[in-house]
């Protein structure tokens, strides 16, 4: 692990986004939370399963996220899946908005995690996977493994 590595605690990732998406970029972003969100999170109790961004008035809005309520909250607790504004450069979001209007790309989130103290998403531009896309990036998943498996075998004698 790097220096650049250091202080970064992974809190959910959406594994799933890199199976049904080629990401061409990616972006790091802020979230505005609320207290007992943040509580969740340093908890681990975050699901990114079938979450978006959109702009809206060069504005970015995360959905779907959900952040499970914190056990020791109280009233004051959040809702679990609303909208939660990111934060980023102007520049970069008037960039994302003029690409995101082209034909196929969306926003998707790839992963939550800490760093130095601060929660960040890690925002993936993509275009979506066809299912035969899908089929070959398997097949090719399982040659390798087969090789590797076949490698480690021939090392053992």
């Amino acid at each position: 692990m790097g220096k650049k590595n250091a202080n970064i605690k992974i809190v959910c990732e959406n594994r799933k986004a890199r199976h049904d998406y080629f990401i061409h970029e990616t972006y790091e972003a802020g979230i505005v939370l609320v207290g007992t969100e943040v509580k969740s999170l340093r908890a681990g109790k975050a699901n990114l399963k079938d979450s978006f961004a959109r702009i809206k008035n060069n504005e970015i809005f995360l959905d779907n996220m959900h952040i499970s309520p914190y056990e020791q909250g109280n009233i004051f607790n959040h809702d679990p899946i609303r909208a939660r504004k990111l934060l980023m450069h102007k520049v970069e979001i008037v960039k994302l908005s003029s690409k995101v209007k082209e034909k196929g790309y969306t926003l998707v989130p790839l992963k939550v995690y800490f760093s130095k103290g601060r929660a960040k998403l890690e925002l993936g531009l993509a275009t979506g996977k066809k299912n035969y896309d899908k089929r070959q990036a398997l097949a090719e998943k399982a040659a390798k493994r087969d090789v590797e498996r076949a490698l480690k075998e021939r090392q053992r004698y």
